[in-house]
C-alpha cells in the first residue's frame, strides 16, 4: 500500500550498505496508484495528512483523475488532472480530452484535510474506473 514510501526507505538502507545501484530501477517508478486499461490500482489507499499521492498511467488507454466534488470532505481542495477547480469544469473540458493523462503521465496531489476522497476516471465511469483516497489525520 505504501509502496513509495517503502522504495524511499530502502533506497535510502541501500546507500547506508552500498546497493543503492541495485535498487536504482526501482525508484524511478515512485508512484502510489496505476492505472490500467479498467481500473486504478489499488482502488483504496489510505495515506496521512500532508501525504500527497502520485497516480501513473500505466496503460496505454488515456485516463484522468478526477475527484467527485460531492466526495470529498467539505473543507477539501478539489483535484483533478488538468488543474480544474470543479468537477463540472473537469468534465465539461473531456470532450476535447481535457486533463487527459496518456502512458507514463502522471498527476499527484497533497491531502491536507482527513477524510473519504472518491475520484473517477471520466471516460471509464460506466466501467466502474473509480477510486479513493482515504486520509487519516
Amino acid at each position: 500500500m505504501y509502496r513509495r514510501r517503502f522504495l524511499e526507505r530502502a533506497g535510502a538502507a541501500g546507500v547506508a550498505v552500498g546497493t543503492s545501484l541495485s535498487l536504482a530501477g526501482c525508484l524511478a517508478d515512485q508512484y502510489d496508484v496505476g492505472m490500467t486499461a479498467t481500473g486504478f490500482v489499488p482502488d483504496e489507499i489510505t495515506v496521512e495528512v500532508g501525504d500527497r499521492v502520485v497516480w501513473e498511467n500505466t496503460s496505454v488507454r488515456g485516463h484522468t483523475v478526477t475527484a467527485y466534488e460531492d466526495a470529498i470532505p467539505e473543507e477539501a481542495d478539489y483535484f483533478a488532472s488538468g488543474g480544474f477547480e470543479t468537477e463540472a469544469a473537469a468534465r465539461e473540458a473531456w470532450s476535447d480530452f481535457g486533463g487527459r493523462l496518456e502512458n507514463g503521465d502522471r498527476f499527484s496531489h497533497t491531502f491536507s484535510v482527513p477524510g473519504r476522497y472518491d475520484y473517477v476516471c471520466i471516460p471509464h465511469e460506466t466501467g466502474g474506473m473509480v477510486g479513493a483516497v482515504v486520509v487519516e489525520g
